[in-house]
């Protein structure tokens, strides 16, 4: 058509200067079609001169040059620089019919300008051109300096330039024309300039070119450029990827947005550098082979694991064309290896083509397999990996032959998929492939496991457990770990395990790890074997993990942690390269209260091994006070000296010490006692106590001294103390030794010898105002805590200076309440006198906390009653006034003295309370509960409740949170005793303590000791009691409370427990306190029966990372003695299975023959049914382990519990209900708890037999759902008759029932009835009954039918399946009747989930509710425990899905369609959708679908993505804006990318169809009509274009008159039309199809 065009112009003008002067002559905004013909004529005229020759052509030759470069440089480059000054005001927005315009003016300008270049017959003309469109590319990039700015200034001059997309244009188009040898400069130049745009700035990417530019060189110029020349390709390809031998280390390759620029240049270039054989260009030896650069692969290599899908998308399109033309080539290559033993990054031979290929094959597979994100469809290609594996290393030579890290790239894809459950799987792969392939030393391997690997492991939620295993096992992913870490370390030198080691470790402390990851990593790290390989590096590595990656962690998994890092320092530590200070320095990061605690196993093996390397150990640092090499006893001496040695200056205030030091002194000496107590452990003893002593002298010395030297420098005093301190914790904590332990009772027996000398300095301190400043009530609280350390010492060796000691606390006592009584008038306070009084009344705290606790010993050597007096005459909630400032003498006291005096203040109301809480509870019996009652003379001491609990009430208005403790066991008292008087004022308490517990809710320190305390007084049982029997708005609090704990118990776990603990104990453990009340205890129970129902019922359904932590506490628990945190951390019975276990143990201790009980039990079985009926009703169905299922389970575990309790007359009562509940369809396992109970009703009371054939009589549509449930009961008639004399009618009856199922439609129910008439017939077999004999032919045919069924199909399975099922073999409802089987095995065989298992271990392992020695029935008595779960209705899903995952490579896997073939990766989305669809080898049809009639956005969506998948030309919507719709982007998937959107209103689709037709277009409508064509006998012209209706009214009949043909689908359905969609894209995949098979005819 062009051709046609240019010959009639030029036929009808004789002068074609002319012709070209008229043509450039044009409009604003420029004729597109008139640049075009231009073009079209400048091309003719090109080939003319081409083809013309001879003398006479060369005058009108010379001509046409002058005119075509006045063409060229008057009109056409101006008209370029007028396109891009017009385009700058142009919006973002812009719509795109203009730049549609616009581009097609751009490239028919540049064509003409490359003829004009052509026919100028100037070669300066095309570098001209060049140099300009180059000096206005090279503006496009930010200047890097003043030079580089000032040389593009002087390019530009004054004129406007270029734009992006002319510059371009304009090279693509004149590059061409320049000449190889004489513009090489030239070229070259532009060659890199273009790589510098299409790149950017690797220094800085935010300054670096656009997007659009960077893209518009890689789609358009690049290519352009590789295709021209092969002096630009060279100088692409060095700018690109310098050779190898000019880097000494390869580089990196940078940020990920570089490597994508990377991967989109060599994609640009790619036809070129990697082009198939026969493909014409310059010759072979110019163009550099991709191949053999180790640049190219690691670029390669970035991008198959690149962040973004286009940039993998790329790299996998490269790797696919050097495979093809590798093998094409048919030629040896190889890349190069840096290392000798190390295989190249890609190598190929000829002659091993066919393992090659089904290796890359394989390879291309799992990566593109990986795209899908789903591991359905990825699971089945990863076979496929350990043939990769299998090929890429040489068995015999034990080395790589294919570079390892390919392999590195697939795992780290699944790493950093979004998929959690595909990350787990790589990562399990990977840890299973390396222990069982023996995997050669592989480069870069041990970073992939630093890096990579260990990003992947910081996520908690792949340790969760798979279903085959049990609760308290080790996560399969932990287990993996550990094996794998052995394995590979064995594989190391020495000098690269320990490398490996520091780095592994120092990973685990670059971020803030989960507690569940560096829990496993950590158990990974203890197991590996013994070697000398860390030094300390490695040892201040762990130190650090210890010190910051573990502080918020849980306490068991931290402490646990703690066990394991020590166990690693121990088996990895080289102690030739640390000191004994390291050591101890390391040691000191481990709380001892959660790990290291004296006398678990854990101390004994570091005992143990600092026994063995005792003698080996590195010399010590100097700054300690001594150095060089020495014994551990040498060292501890030393240290002791040291530490205990006072400093050269002191101030007259200084601060406390700080406690780490004594912490550290304190363990190296119980360490060093136990290891040379494990030297001579079989020799005497006498060594190990002069040790001892030589350890303790230096602190003894002092200590003896304290109360005769009064010049004892205080910090040393302070030091002392805190040394003497820690050593008694250290040694009393839990798992310590206590029965021959010499180290402890040596240490006892030292600390009392000191002990009136230890007593004498600390009372002096006390009394004689020496404490004076804020700072030292900290040393007051040190003082007063090793004062009761030391009591509490001599109450467990015995009170041998009984008197003595008392005499001192006496002095104490009548000291600080003199002083309090001095001050109690003082005007103006004072510092000094200010802590002296806070002082005072800690003082008189502790006092009162001593004689608590030593309550039954005889004190006359203290005076109480002074104590007693003064404590009710001190008014409550006093404060101490802050002093003046201006008293202070220095900016150094003053910020010393009076700071955080809040805290001062809280103290000492907080010691208030404490020294009331002591006279309450001694006098609480006698106490009034009113306020008129009187007092007894001899109590006048003790104050009036109500005053008492008013202040109360003040104090926890004006107490931080965590001082209300003594508050609260003030209220305990308090409450009980004003409840009928002060209602009221109780309901006040209740409501200002709950917030303050609700407050604490975040506070693991302080929240459960404070919520013990609120239960204990809330539901104290006098409490509960009163409030029920006045029935008034406490009642209701009180429930409103245990409402509002259960409800934070769901997001809390263990505040349940804390209540339904509490009261279980009060209601049936009898207290000193219940023998105060004038009736039963248990008579309350009754009114808070929702308590035990709650609790019986009760268990959230966590969170999965809620209940992995449990899963894995579980674990550590499982552990034992073996783990050192579970000896030594507190077992706070906070599991959630451990309220229904005390639930359920309260239940058991009931006696059915108290009246009390009896009746709570049948309320609480009443309110049981109650609840089941509505939770029934509310949800008719249900999923297996949703929360109604548990819910309903949990209720029938606790009939079934109470069963035994149930007499005649109540069961009668109930037994309808529990009939009822038979009817109702239920999962399995509650199923089985009903039949279960309904045996054991009828096998004790078999007077219930009548209702239960009653239940047999009801119409179909009732027992069609629940037959089943009654005929497996009858099933176990064997046990119901036992109690029956007379069994003929019984089995008569059931004989009678059982025979009418046998024939039910229903295949189910037809087993079951087979079932129990097989066991039945048995049993009347047995019997010899004869007047069965008339039945015996239809029973024994019918079984004799059913045993004899032929074939393998599912009939003949499921009838021996369910002989099988365990409740009818195995189970025995009497002999199985245990706790075991009720809460444990039939959920475990039932299929529940295991969060509703609950092992036996636990009912005996919570002791706070012991269990009736009556009941011996815990565990069951039959093989029901061995069994495995699996159900018969379910057990042909599961075999299959085991066949299929035991098969070891699948034959035929998933894979998406993904064209290799001749394409190039997206390039660039702007440019023009025909070349786009070209350049990436899109086969194109000539089919429009027109869908301007359709309205919803999820049709024109599934619209395009059709149309993009079959190659339409194009989809005309009504407007472009449906685009922009979430809706359209979710079901087209980005097709609108790559397809071209024409938009046309409904209202010009006449026009638009009549234009199409013009073009040679069939318009066919998707329409019935009464002259449409049966889609099956159509046949699509190849130019076919279709329009779709709307989707209620199709297409309007106006509309049809347009077209040519309307086409219908044939339907055989009712329904009379398919969904617009679905019209669609069966059309268009018709007309595809006959398109495809006339090009294969063709072919």
């Amino acid at each position: 058509m062009e051709c046609v065009l240019a010959e009639a112009l030029l036929s009808q003008s004789q002068d074609p200067r002319a012709l070209l002067r008229a043509l450039c002559v044009w409009d604003t905004p420029t004729p597109a079609e008139r640049v075009e013909t231009l073009r079209f004529l400048l091309q003719r005229l090109e080939e003319e001169q081409e083809d013309s020759s001879g003398a006479s052509a060369r005058p009108a030759s010379l001509l046409l040059q002058e005119a075509v470069r006045e063409v060229a440089a008057g009109h056409l480059v101006p008209l370029l620089r007028g396109l891009r000054a017009g385009r700058a005001g142009t919006p973002d927005g812009e719509s795109s019919a203009p730049r549609d315009r616009r581009r097609r003016v751009v490239r028919a300008a540049c064509g003409a300008l490359r003829a004009c270049a052509s026919l100028s017959g100037c070669p300066q003309l095309a570098v001209g051109l060049v140099n300009e469109a180059l000096g206005d590319l090279l503006a496009l990039r930010p200047a890097s300096g003043p030079e580089e700015e000032e040389k593009a200034r002087a390019v530009l001059g004054e004129r406007s330039g270029l734009g992006a997309e002319e510059a371009v244009e304009v090279l693509v188009a004149v590059g061409p024309c320049l000449r190889p040898i004489e513009d090489r400069a030239l070229l070259e130049r532009v060659a890199r300039t273009a790589l510098a745009v299409a790149l950017g700035d690797e220094d800085d990417e935010e300054s670096g070119t656009e997007e659009g530019a960077a893209a518009l060189v890689a789609g358009r110029l690049l290519p352009a450029l590789g295709q021209s020349s092969a002096v630009s390709l060279r100088a692409l390809w060095e700018g690109l990827l310098p050779r190898e031998e000019e880097e000494p280390e390869p580089r990196g390759l940078g940020p990920a947005p570089r490597v994508a620029r990377l991967l989109l240049v060599l994609c640009a270039l790619a036809d070129r550098l990697l082009a198939s054989p026969g493909v014409g260009g310059a010759p072979k030896e110019e163009v550099p082979d991709p191949r053999c650069s180790p640049g190219f692969w690691r670029v390669v290599q970035a991008g198959l694991v690149h962040p973004d899908g286009l940039s993998r998308k790329r790299a996998r399109y490269l790797l696919q064309r050097a495979l093809e033309t590798s093998a094409g080539l048919g030629a040896d290559c190889c890349s190069g290896a840096r290392d000798a033993n190390e295989p190249s990054l890609f190598w190929w031979l000829d002659k091993k083509k066919e393992e090659l290929l089904k290796f890359w094959e394989n390879y291309i597979l799992i990566m593109e397999t990986l795209e899908g994100n789903q591991i359905h469809v990825i699971k089945p290609v990863l076979p496929k990996l350990n043939s990769l594996f299998d090929y890429a290393m040489s068995e015999e030579k034990a080395c790589w032959l294919l570079h390892p890290s390919w392999h590195m790239c697939i795992y780290k894809r699944m790493f950093e998929s979004e998929n959690k459950s595909l990350t787990k799987e790589g990562i399990i792969h990977f840890l299973e492939l390396c222990e069982t392939k023996g995997l050669p030393g592989a480069p870069g391997f041990s970073e992939f496991i630093i890096g990579p690997l260990m990003e992947a492991l910081s996520e908690s939620s792949l340790y969760g457990r798979s279903s085959g295993h049990k609760i308290g096992s080790c996560s399969p992913l932990g287990m993996k770990l550990q094996t794998f870490l052995v394995t590979y370390l064995s594989l190391l030198s020495e000098d690269a395990k320990s490398s490996f080691l520091l780095k592994f470790i120092k990973k685990m402390t670059s971020r803030h790890w989960c507690a569940v990851p560096i829990l496993f990593l950590s158990r990974a790290l203890a197991h590996i074997p013994r070697c000398k390989v860390l030094g300390v590096e490695g040892l201040l590595a762990l130190r650090d993990i210890l010190q910051c990656t573990m502080i918020t962690h849980q306490i068991l998994l931290r402490g646990a942690a703690q066990c394991y890092l020590l166990q690693t320092a121990m088996n990895l530590i080289d102690v030739e390269k640390v000191s004994f200070s390291d050591v101890s320095n390391f040691l000191m990061s481990l709380r001892q209260e959660e790990s290291l605690g004296r006398g678990t196993i854990l101390w004994t093996e570091l005992c143990d091994w600092l026994r063995v390397n005792e003698n080996y150990f590195g010399e010590i640092p100097s700054y300690i006070g001594f150095s060089g090499r020495c014994s551990l006893n040498v060292y501890v001496q030393n240290l002791v000296q040291d530490y205990i040695k006072s400093p050269s200056l002191e101030g007259g205030n200084c601060f406390m010490p700080d406690w780490h030091e004594a912490k550290l002194v304190a363990v190296m000496i119980l360490l060093a006692a136990d290891v040379e107590e494990m030297k001579n452990k079989f020799s005497e003893k006498k060594k190990t106590q002069n040790e001892l002593k030589a350890f303790l002298h230096p602190l003894m010395d002092v200590l003896m001294k304290l109360g005769t030297n009064a010049y004892i420098p205080l910090l040393k005093t302070d030091k002392c103390l805190q040394l003497l301190l820690k050593l008694l914790q250290t040694c009393s904590l839990k798992g310590s030794l206590t029965e021959d332990d010499g180290v402890l009772i040596l240490l006892q027996n030292s600390v009392v010898s000191a002990t009136e000398s230890i007593f004498e300095f600390i009372v002096r301190r006390l009394t004689s105002s020496e404490l004076s400043t804020v700072s030292d009530l900290e040393r007051c609280h040190l003082y007063l805590t090793t004062l009761s350390a030391l009591v509490n010492l001599h109450g467990k060796i015995g009170f041998k200076n009984n008197n003595s000691i008392w005499r001192f606390i006496s002095v104490l006592k009548n000291a600080s309440i003199l002083h309090l009584q001095d001050m109690s008038s003082e005007k103006e306070p004072k510092l000094n006198e200010q802590i002296q009084k806070v002082v005072s009344m800690e003082c008189l705290a502790v006092v009162c906390g001593m004689l608590a606790q030593k309550s039954d010993l005889h004190l006359d050597s203290l005076d109480v009653g002074s104590l007693e007096k003064f404590i009710s005459s001190f008014h409550l909630n006093q404060i101490v006034r802050k002093p003046l400032t201006e008293e202070q003498h220095s900016l150094f006291e003053e910020s010393s003295s009076s700071q955080g005096w809040g805290r001062v203040v809280a103290q000492y109301i907080h010691d208030q309370w404490l020294c009331l809480s002591f006279l309450l509870n001694k006098y609480y019996i006698l106490m009034p509960t009113t306020k008129d009652e009187m007092l007894e003379p001899f109590l006048q001491v003790v104050p009036k409740p109500v005053v008492i609990l008013q202040s109360a009430l003040e104090a926890l208005s004006i107490l931080p949170s965590d001082q209300v403790l003594p508050v609260f066991h003030c209220m305990k008292i308090l409450v009980p005793k004003l409840l009928y008087s002060s209602e009221s004022l109780c309901i006040e308490s209740f409501d200002m303590a709950w917030k303050i517990i609700y407050s604490l809710s975040n506070t693991q320190l302080i929240f459960w000791s404070n919520l013990k305390a609120f239960v204990q007084f809330v539901f104290d049982i006098r409490v509960l009691t009163v409030a029920a029997r006045i029935k008034g708005q406490s009642y209701s609090k009180i429930k409103e409370i245990i409402y509002k704990i259960i409800e934070m118990s769901t997001t809390k776990t263990g505040v349940f427990n804390v209540l339904i603990s509490y009261c279980c104990q009060s209601w049936i453990v009898p207290t000193s306190n219940n023998l105060t009340l004038s009736q039963d205890p248990f008579s309350s129970a009754r009114d808070y029966i929702e308590l035990i129902i709650e609790g019986c019922i009760f268990g959230t359904v966590f969170r999965r990372d809620q209940r992995l932590i449990q899963d894995v506490q579980a674990f550590i628990e499982n552990l034992g003695c073996e783990c050192a945190a579970n000896i030594v951390t507190e077992n706070t019975n906070r599991d959630d299975h451990y309220v229904r276990v005390c639930a359920i143990k309260f239940l058991c201790l009931l006696d059915g023959s108290n009246i009390s009980h009896k009746m709570f039990i049948e309320d609480l079985a009443i309110k049981l049914l109650d609840k089941d009926e509505l939770v029934s009703k509310s949800r008719t169905r249900y999923y297996i382990n949703s929360l109604q299922h548990r819910v309903k389970n949990r209720m029938w575990q606790t009939l079934l519990v109470l069963f035994p309790k149930f007499d005649q007359n109540f069961l009668d009562q109930i037994i309808g209900k529990i009939f009822e509940a038979g009817f109702v369809n239920n999962q399995a396992s509650i199923k089985y708890f009903i039949e279960w109970i309904i045996i054991l009703i009828l096998h004790k009371f078999p007077q219930f037999l009548p209702k239960f054939w009653n239940c047999f009589c009801y119409g179909e549509e009732k027992l069609k759902m629940s037959i089943c449930t009654f005929l497996s009961v009858l099933s176990h008639l064997d046990i119901i008759i036992q109690n029956i004399s007379e069994m003929k009618p019984v089995l008569k009856q059931a004989l009678t029932v059982i025979l009418q199922w046998c024939f039910n439609h229903n295949f189910s129910v037809r087993l079951y009835a087979l079932l129990a008439l097989k066991k039945i017939w048995a049993m009347c077999k047995t019997l010899h009954i004869e007047e069965f004999d008339a039945l015996t032919a239809v029973i024994e045919s019918s079984l004799h039918q059913v045993e004899n069924m032929h074939g393998a199909g599912n009939a003949k399975k499921n009838w021996q399946r369910i002989q099988e099922h365990f409740f009818f073999a195995t189970f025995h409802p009497l002999k199985d009747y245990s706790l075991e089987t009720i809460f444990y095995t039939l959920p475990r065989l039932s299929e529940l989930v295991e969060d509703e298992w609950i092992t036996i271990g636990k009912f005996i392992k919570f002791t706070d509710i012991p269990i009736d020695s009556a009941y011996q029935w815990y565990l069951s008595e039959t093989e029901l425990c061995e069994l495995k779960p699996g159900d018969w209705s379910q057990q042909d899903i599961g075999s299959n899905s085991v066949e299929g995952d035991s098969q070891l490579e699948w034959i035929d896997v998933q894979k998406k369609v993904i064209p290799w073939k001749n394409n190039v990766p997206d390039l660039e989305l702007d440019l023009v959708f025909q070349d786009r669809a070209a350049k990436l080898g899109k086969s194109i049809s000539r089919l429009i679908v027109v869908a301007s009639l359709i309205d919803k956005p999820t049709n024109l969506g599934g619209l395009c993505r059709t149309c993009e998948i079959f190659g339409a030309s194009a989809l005309v919507v009504g407007s472009l804006h449906c685009i922009n719709d979430k809706q359209f982007q979710y079901l087209s998937v980005s097709a609108e990318q790559w397809l071209p959107l024409v938009e046309v209103k409904p209202l010009q689709l006449v026009d638009y169809l009549q234009k199409k037709k013009t073009e040679g277009y069939t318009t066919i409508g998707v329409e019935q009509t009464a002259r449409s064509s049966d889609l099956t006998e159509y046949c699509f012209p190849e130019k076919s274009l279709l329009l779709l209706g709307n989707e209620r009214e199709g297409i309007p009949a106006n509309l049809i008159q347009h077209l040519d043909v309307c086409v219908e689908i044939p339907q055989h359905g009712i329904i009379r039309s398919l969904n617009v969609h679905v019209s669609g894209a069966l059309l268009i995949w018709e007309y595809t199809r006959q398109q495809m098979i006339k090009q294969r005819d063709v072919k």
